[in-house]
């Protein structure tokens, strides 16, 4: 099950430990309602454990609030169609990123991640500054112990697509891109705009491959997100994997291409 990113895992821990402590319960007869060990309650509540949707649901099983904190979750974080791609991004050992469009959130600056959120005129001031938090502790993922291999796809227009208010933030985002890519896990290379049409310009995508060789893969759209786990669809996005990375440059290629590009958009 999906761990709730920081900090609004601490904000929502929090809150289940004001509610256990209101309600006179202790960690073991509050674990006994939700469906834990009271060991496991406690590791919760002191932070030495992750704070999972599973949890979440045990919690309003025991305060029998009608959903308050997962509805909590689904309104201040990651909506509840994410949740299942952090699971599984959490817990690669190797991701395939295609992007025709915008930088993966997995790779953008704080930022860069700002000014796309602000795109949205629905969401509010705190809203925008949850969500970027919240993609930003995704980050911790590119410099753990064991860090998944990250192979990512960039369409040449992701790098220029600025405009002059935007020059200087851009040329962060590519610099950031240039450093992560020095990272021996993490590759990035990049369709050059003279490639033309190709297959990759239908979406973008992203593959997952756990400890056991599971794949999962992920599509995000206008309203939401897919989770694709089913032979035929992850057939599908490996095919498509396959033919967007054979457009692309080589690693030094990509590499000189985005040094290009972020001299084009000015220091940072």
């Amino acid at each position: 099950m999906a761990d709730v990113p920081s900090p609004l895992a601490d904000f929502i821990v929090s809150e289940i430990r004001r509610a256990r402590g209101a309600s006179g319960m202790t960690q073991e007869s509050f674990g006994r309602a939700a469906g834990f060990s009271a060991s496991h309650v406690s590791a919760v509540e002191s932070g030495t454990r992750a704070l999972t949707m599973d949890f979440i649901k045990g919690a309003d099983r025991a305060f029998n609030n009608d959903g308050l904190f997962g509805r909590l979750v689904v309104k201040l974080g990651a909506p509840s169609w994410f949740l299942p791609w952090l699971d599984a991004e959490r817990g690669a050992r190797q991701l395939r990123l295609f992007e025709p469009l915008l930088i993966p959130g997995l790779l953008q600056t704080e930022n860069y991640a700002r000014v796309v959120m602000r795109l949205n005129d629905l969401m509010s001031a705190t809203e925008v500054d949850q969500q970027v938090s919240a993609r930003m502790s995704r980050h911790k993922i590119l410099t753990g112990d064991t860090p998944p291999q990250v192979v990512a796809v960039l369409d040449e227009s992701t790098l220029r697509r600025a405009g002059d208010e935007h020059a200087g933030i851009m040329a962060e985002q590519v610099a950031h891109l240039i450093t992560v890519a020095e990272l021996p896990h993490v590759h990035i290379h990049v369709i050059p705009a003279g490639a033309g049409l190709h297959i990759g310009l239908s979406g973008p995508f992203a593959l997952s491959r756990a400890g056991d060789g599971t794949w999962i893969g992920h599509l995000e759209n206008q309203l939401g997100g897919i989770v694709v786990d089913n032979d035929d669809g992850l057939h599908t996005l490996q095919t498509r994997w396959e033919n967007v990375r054979n457009e692309a440059l080589p690693r030094r290629q990509s590499n000189e291409l985005m040094k290009e590009v972020r001299s084009h958009h000015g220091p940072h």
